[in-house]
C-alpha cells in the first residue's frame, strides 16, 4: 500500500510539473509604481492574456523599478533576462536613435495627431527598427505630454527657464531641449522625489498624470502647461524570446498589447481634467497659457544638431514633420 502510496504521489508530481511548465511564463518591467500609466497598461495586457490564453500564459508584472531603471530594464530584455517592459521612449534613444523622432519638441499638436502617426506607418516603422538593436516592438502606450514644474519662480515664457535645475530622462534630446531652452538639465534615474524636497534640482518635467500620482504638489509650486514633448511609452519585448513562441502565441500577445496601450491612452486622457483641478486645489500655481511660441524658437534648430544628422533619423525626421503640418 506504502509503495502505491508513492508511486501515486510520484505521478502526480510529475503530471502536476509536466502542466507547469507547459505554461509560457511572462516577466514584465516597468519603473513607476500600481496606479502609474505604465502599470495600468501593464495590468490591462496581463489580464486579457491571461483570460484569452485561459491562463496558460502567465504574466509577472516587476513594477517600482525592482528590476533597476528603465535603461537597465531595457538591456535585460535585449539579453531575455526579461521577456517584456513598458518603457518610457527617452531611454531608447541610446539603443536605436530613430525613436529620437518621438520626442523631438512640440512635432505633436494633440493626441489625435500623435495617434495617427504612432498607430500609422510610420509608429510600424520605428517598431520594426527596433528589431536591429534586440527588441521586438508591439504598441505604443503613453505617459502624455510633457509639462515644467519648478520651485523658484513661475515660468510664463522661454526667458524664464533660465538656470533652472531641470531633471532630466537619460536621454541626449531631453538634455539637449532643456540646454536650448537655458536651463540646467540634470539627467536623473527614476524616482526623484526626494531630490525634489532636498532642492537638489529645481523642478522637473513630466505629464499630469506623474505630478498628481507621485504627489509633487508637495514639493513643487508652479506648473506650467508646456506641452513641450509628447511622452509615448513602447511597449517591447525582447526579440530573442519573441522568435521562441508559436505564431498563434505572438498574436495573442501582439493583439492584447495594443488593445492594453489603446485602453491606458484613453484612460490616461479622460483623467487629465480631474487631475488639473486637483493639483490647483492642492495649492500649485499653475500657468495654463504660457508663451509657448518663445519655447519653440529656443528649440527650433535641434533638428540641425548632431543627435539628427545620421541620414536616417534625419529623413524619418523630416517625413514626421512632414505628416504633422
Amino acid at each position: 500500500m506504502k509503495r502505491v502510496a508513492i508511486a501515486l504521489m510520484l505521478a502526480l508530481a510529475v503530471f502536476w510539473s509536466s502542466n507547469a511548465s507547459a505554461k509560457l511564463k511572462i516577466n514584465l518591467g516597468v519603473v513607476t509604481k500600481p496606479g502609474s500609466a505604465q502599470n495600468i497598461a501593464a495590468e490591462k495586457f496581463k489580464a486579457l492574456v491571461e483570460q484569452r490564453s485561459g491562463k496558460e500564459i502567465e504574466v509577472k508584472i516587476h513594477h517600482s523599478a525592482s528590476l533597476g531603471n528603465e535603461t537597465e530594464i531595457l538591456q535585460q530584455i535585449q539579453m531575455n533576462q526579461v521577456q517584456m517592459g513598458i518603457i518610457t521612449v527617452g531611454p531608447f534613444d541610446t539603443f536605436d536613435p530613430i525613436v529620437r523622432v518621438i520626442n523631438y519638441p512640440f512635432i505633436f499638436k494633440d493626441n489625435a495627431q500623435a495617434d495617427q502617426v504612432l498607430d500609422g506607418p510610420l509608429g510600424k516603422e520605428i517598431l520594426k527598427s527596433l528589431e536591429n538593436v534586440g527588441f521586438k516592438g508591439l504598441a505604443f502606450s503613453e505617459n502624455g505630454f510633457r509639462n515644467l514644474t519648478n520651485n523658484r519662480r513661475p515660468v510664463k515664457k522661454a526667458e524664464d527657464v533660465a538656470g533652472l535645475k531641470i531633471r532630466v530622462m537619460q536621454s541626449a534630446l531631453h538634455k539637449a531641449i532643456w540646454q536650448a531652452l537655458g536651463a540646467n538639465p540634470t539627467p536623473m534615474p527614476w524616482p526623484i522625489y526626494t531630490e525634489l524636497e532636498q532642492g537638489v534640482i529645481d523642478g522637473q518635467e513630466n505629464p499630469i498624470w506623474v505630478i498628481d500620482v507621485y504627489k509633487f504638489y508637495e514639493i513643487q509650486k508652479y506648473m506650467t502647461m508646456t506641452r513641450h514633448v509628447y511622452s509615448g511609452h513602447i511597449d517591447v519585448a525582447s526579440l530573442k524570446w519573441w522568435n521562441t513562441l508559436k505564431p498563434q502565441q505572438q498574436d495573442l500577445l501582439q493583439k492584447a498589447m495594443y488593445e492594453a496601450a489603446v485602453y491606458q491612452r484613453k484612460d490616461n486622457r479622460d483623467r487629465n481634467a480631474q487631475r488639473l483641478a486637483k493639483l490647483k486645489e492642492k495649492g500649485m500655481q499653475i500657468e495654463m497659457n504660457p508663451d509657448v511660441a518663445s519655447f519653440r524658437a529656443k528649440v527650433a534648430k535641434l533638428k540641425d544638431m548632431e543627435l539628427f544628422k545620421e541620414p536616417r533619423v534625419k529623413t524619418f525626421l523630416l517625413k514626421v514633420m512632414e505628416a504633422t503640418r
